[in-house]
């Protein structure tokens, strides 16, 4: 038997002082840009926002001395800001859409629901879809596998081989 989804709190994007953002997961694969310009595009056709997130799974800096641990925590950290503020930038760019960074450590289904409960003006997650051989991509196929059930928003998944052309006819 599987567990009841658990209650969330509501979202408030549609209320007074709140507006909608759309939740980009950032990571090193090349459609990843993909997600990050639909959002953006579609943040700003709607008076929306975008929020960046940078999963890091760390579960071997734990086995290390502390001081490598740290010192590894803190490279990792300060790659995913850099790559953050890459997609920011992009963002930016394409819509004049300030997006907003957060990095949240563990497993990838587990920080994206975090950051869901956490900000209630999120609305939408945004990811895409790899084109490649290897099939759409872990993270999409992770969800694609049940997790996607507990989160409290609708995921919009975009085809990686999209065009800039393409994204904004659709955004």
């Amino acid at each position: 038997m599987t567990a009841a989804p658990q209650p969330t709190a509501p979202r408030r994007s549609r209320e007074p002082g709140h507006r909608r953002k759309f939740l980009v997961v950032v990571d090193d694969t090349p459609e990843c840009d993909r997600a990050v310009y639909f959002a953006a595009r579609r943040a700003a056709g709607t008076a929306g926002g975008v929020v960046l997130l940078g999963v890091l799974e760390l579960e071997g800096v734990a086995q290390q001395w502390l001081g490598v641990a740290d010192l590894m925590r803190a490279e990792a950290h300060e790659e995913m800001d850099a790559r953050l503020q890459n997609f920011a930038a992009r963002a930016r760019q394409v819509a004049g859409v300030a997006a907003e960074r957060v990095i949240r450590e563990g497993a990838p289904a587990e920080a994206i629901a975090r950051v869901i409960a956490e900000d209630h003006d999120i609305a939408i997650l945004v990811l895409a879809a790899g084109v490649g051989k290897d099939g759409p991509g872990p993270l999409v196929t992770a969800l694609a596998a049940g997790h996607a059930a507990r989160f409290p928003v609708p995921i919009t998944i975009v085809p990686g081989a999209l065009t800039d052309a393409d994204l904004d006819a659709l955004a």
